[in-house]
């Protein structure tokens, strides 16, 4: 009887029904929407941070980089004096440690043993200036500003340190790049794993000391580089075994080479500037990271929560759009469409007061009465439930296909708010800001699927809770007067 009555009333008062129904789909559809935008933002994110730290690593541990104030003193290049007409070319290699203090390698196993910590391992991140060309009578000294100089007409270059000499005559060029020393032993962790090897190969555990690289493809293609190529930093050959990409933004270094061999480059033996940390628990990286703080004196310890705090730009304000206002937005709608329910199918009963009343006055209990209207009410949620979800996926889907691109400025830093391996743009570069272009999707999860029941499921309660009790206070006297 139950059912037979709830088919036949639902079939006879379609519209109040569907209005109902269609404002609990307004606000379940705005749910879905957001919480899939939000997590879509999350993951835009994800993209970013894994660029910065590599993939499986949840915090960095270095020493920030404290120059002594007033410092004056610059690299100097000492280049063979040479007679005027004497046309031969000379080059000289400066390695310089980039971005933060050197550690000692003996902290990384000290870093390995705290509690939480799953694995660790090291890596040098380094900066190479190169100065080639022809030098007469004189000395060459650098000074890191940037710029060509030399003969008439020669334009500066940017980002290449700028040199001047002293006491004779030169042309020459100047040419900076970033060399990353990798732990080749553990090839799990470390920014070389948020590349893909698209040509060639990667290191190989045994090759600790082996005078072989892996280039970055951007790197590669802009010194024509390719598997088998030879390239020398300071005097010291190394053969290209691999071309990396970078799986979003930028690379972590234009060179990789094993941990060893940048050590010994760059004179810091039994040194590194980097740590790069796995937890056993993404649920603990907080602990581990105060742990590390407090039995690792001397280090900071950055997370992948600290860097979040740096990214700007439109993904940033997406994404607070998406947490903040359109969180709020979602409740006030729920909140008015569950009111706008309860109201129309309280209003719905009191126009059926003769029906209730005869029903009443026919045998049925108040009981049964009330549990007729809200079982209507609950059809009505579940209805507007299945409305809501087709509408959401819809909207998900669109955001998906239409993919805007979002902009995510990485802000430089150093010390605390620096990023792995000196600066947001990973080991090796120097920390400034960096802008990343990043595709916006909206996928929905089971998750959000089981709480947009859950709403529907809500909403049908509520409304039938409104009937419910205007249908319990109906008496068989009402009725009568209706009639009347």
């Amino acid at each position: 009887m139950f059912f037979t009555y709830l088919r036949r009333e639902l079939r006879r008062r379609r519209k109040a029904a569907l209005v109902v129904a269609s404002g609990l789909a307004l606000g379940i559809a705005l749910v879905i929407v957001v919480t899939s935008v939000s997590s879509g933002m999350g993951k835009a994110q994800d993209t970013v941070l894994q660029s910065l730290y590599g993939l499986g690593t949840d915090m960095t541990v270095t020493k920030a980089a404290a120059p002594a104030a007033g410092s004056s003193e610059r690299p100097r290049f000492q280049f063979d004096a040479r007679e005027d007409g004497d046309d031969s070319e000379q080059s000289s290699d400066r390695v310089m440690v980039q971005g933060f203090q050197t550690l000692a390698s003996s902290t990384v196993a000290q870093v390995s043993e705290q509690k939480g910590v799953q694995g660790a391992v090291g890596g040098l991140s380094l900066q190479v200036v190169k100065v080639s060309g022809q030098f007469t009578r004189g000395q060459f000294q650098q000074d890191g500003t940037g710029g060509r100089q030399g003969g008439p007409g020669q334009n500066g270059g940017s980002g290449a340190p700028q040199g001047e000499v002293q006491g004779g005559g030169a042309d020459f060029d100047v040419n900076s790049y970033s060399v990353y020393g990798t732990d080749v032993t553990q090839p799990a962790l470390g920014p070389l794993t948020s590349s893909k090897i698209t040509s060639g190969r990667t290191f190989k555990t045994t090759e600790t000391a082996a005078g072989v690289a892996v280039a970055d493809s951007a790197y590669a293609k802009e010194k024509k580089l390719k598997v088998g190529s030879t390239v020398t930093v300071k005097g010291v050959k190394f053969t290209v075994i691999g071309v990396a990409t970078a799986d979003s933004g930028d690379a972590a270094a234009n060179l990789y080479i094993p941990l060893k061999q940048a050590q010994t480059l760059a004179d810091a033996a039994g040194k590194v500037t980097t740590i790069y940390v796995q937890a056993t628990d993404s649920k603990k990286i907080d602990t581990v990271k105060s742990a590390i703080r407090k039995n690792v004196s001397g280090t900071t310890v950055t997370t992948s929560a600290d860097l979040a705090d740096t990214v700007s730009g439109s993904l940033s304000t997406a994404s607070s759009l998406a947490t903040s206002v359109g969180r709020w937005l979602s409740i006030a709608v729920l909140v008015a469409a569950f009111l706008v329910a309860g109201l129309l199918t309280s209003a719905a009963v009191s126009r059926r007061v003769r029906e209730f009343g005869t029903l009443k006055a026919l045998g049925w209990t108040s009981g049964r009465v009330t549990r007729q209207v809200v079982g209507e009410a609950m059809v009505n949620g579940l209805l507007g439930g299945a409305l809501g979800i087709a509408l959401g996926l819809a909207g998900a889907y669109a955001v998906t296909a239409v993919s805007p691109t979002l902009q995510a400025q990485l802000g430089g830093g150093s010390g605390g708010s620096g990023g792995p391996g000196g600066g947001f743009a990973g080991p090796g570069r120097q920390a400034a800001a960096k802008t990343l272009d990043v595709a916006l999707t909206a996928p929905v999860s089971v998750t959000t699927v089981s709480i947009a029941v859950g709403l529907a499921v809500a909403g049908g309660l509520i409304a039938g809770a409104f009937g419910g009790w205007r249908a319990s206070r109906l008496r068989p006297a009402d009725a009568l007067r209706r009639v009347e």
